[in-house]
């Protein structure tokens, strides 16, 4: 029993209702069937086919993109994956609002990529969204959470279980909790 007194946070239905259109919770309905009985089962070294899915969902996925079975994603026709980028085992895209990644930039194990979010400071919490943009070279480490509306720059990493609030610039090793700059990614040039 609460005894402070009576909250003035309404989320019922009628209160806060969704914001989404009936045709994109059709859309969504759709890609979760074909993403439980083709995607998900598919075996992890079967990246073109799970492409192809992507694609016909709308997803914009470039050439050797590498996207693992287990990945989650809210809404394939909000993504845009770079040549030879990687998705990896676990990872929750969640896309309400347009996610980017650039050419050969990974997002490792289990790390969340979040477009969404409430306005707590309203009594009935909106959503409000923000595109992510992940740069060409970048890592996403495994666990890292990447927050709505935050870049990560070209080249730069965002380490084990960052969480990562604003941006982050070109070449720049983020970590910890809020994510602060640790140092500069110096990739030694090619042999």
């Amino acid at each position: 029993m609460n005894h402070e007194g009576p909250s003035r946070v309404r989320t019922d239905r009628r209160a806060c209702p969704s914001p989404h259109s009936t045709g994109n919770k059709i859309a969504r309905l759709l890609w979760q069937l074909a993403w439980l009985v083709f995607f998900r089962p598919s075996p992890w070294f079967w990246h073109a086919p799970r492409r192809m899915l992507l694609r016909l969902f709308g997803a914009r996925i470039g050439r050797g993109a590498q996207i693992m079975p287990s990945v989650k994603i809210w809404a394939p026709w909000n993504l845009v994956l770079g040549d030879h980028a990687t998705i990896s085992h676990g990872v929750d895209v969640y896309n309400v609002a347009p996610i980017e990644i650039g050419a050969h930039a990974t997002i490792s194990q289990r790390a969340f990529l979040c477009t969404a979010t409430h306005d707590i400071d309203h009594s009935n919490m909106p959503l409000l969204t923000a595109p992510i943009r992940i740069g060409s070279g970048a890592w996403v480490c495994a666990e890292a959470y990447i927050h709505p509306g935050v870049t990560v720059g070209v080249d730069a990493v965002a380490g084990v279980r960052a969480v990562v609030l604003h941006d982050v610039p070109r070449s720049q090793v983020v970590g910890g909790n809020p994510a602060r700059i640790l140092r500069e990614r110096r990739i030694a040039p090619d042999e």
